[in-house]
């Protein structure tokens, strides 16, 4: 017979260390009043022990916990795993033919930044330009 862990967050990890809060995250947690259910192992055991002010811990029988889940589902008349829909698979097509389009926009910015570097580049050989026909003036004045 296993046994398996309850455990719910009734404190908040905003105040928390950061270390802290990934262990909420890691055992599930993640709102105050969240509960989740897992095995009865040292690792979980071990991350327990690091927050033991922010959660409450209780042992539960496994057999029980899935006799309890399984008539829980029953009272509401929701099955305890459901299917896919069919329609999420649609759902997700749309996006990426929008998407699209946005990909053959983007080149044409690329093009724009391209051509900027060319003015630069244009206008350093200018001011050498400038530069060089000053000097070569001051050269004719002094001689």
């Amino acid at each position: 017979m296993t046994t398996e862990l309850r455990v719910r967050q009734v404190r908040s990890g905003i105040g928390a260390k950061p270390k802290h809060r990934g262990t909420l995250r890691a055992l599930g947690l993640g709102r105050i009043g969240k509960t989740n259910t897992l095995p009865d192992r040292p690792e979980i055991r071990g991350m327990i022990a690091r927050v033991p002010h922010l959660i409450s811990v209780e042992e539960v029988d496994a057999e029980a916990a899935a006799t309890a889940a399984t008539l829980a589902a029953a009272v509401t008349g929701t099955p305890t795993k459901k299917a896919p829909a069919k329609r999420a698979t649609a759902a997700k097509a749309a996006p990426a033919k929008e998407a699209a389009p946005a990909k053959e926009a983007a080149p044409k910015k690329a093009a724009a930044k391209k051509a900027a570097p060319r003015k630069a580049a244009a206008k350093k050989a200018a001011t050498t330009k400038k530069a060089a026909t000053k000097k070569t003036a001051a050269k004719k004045s002094e001689g």
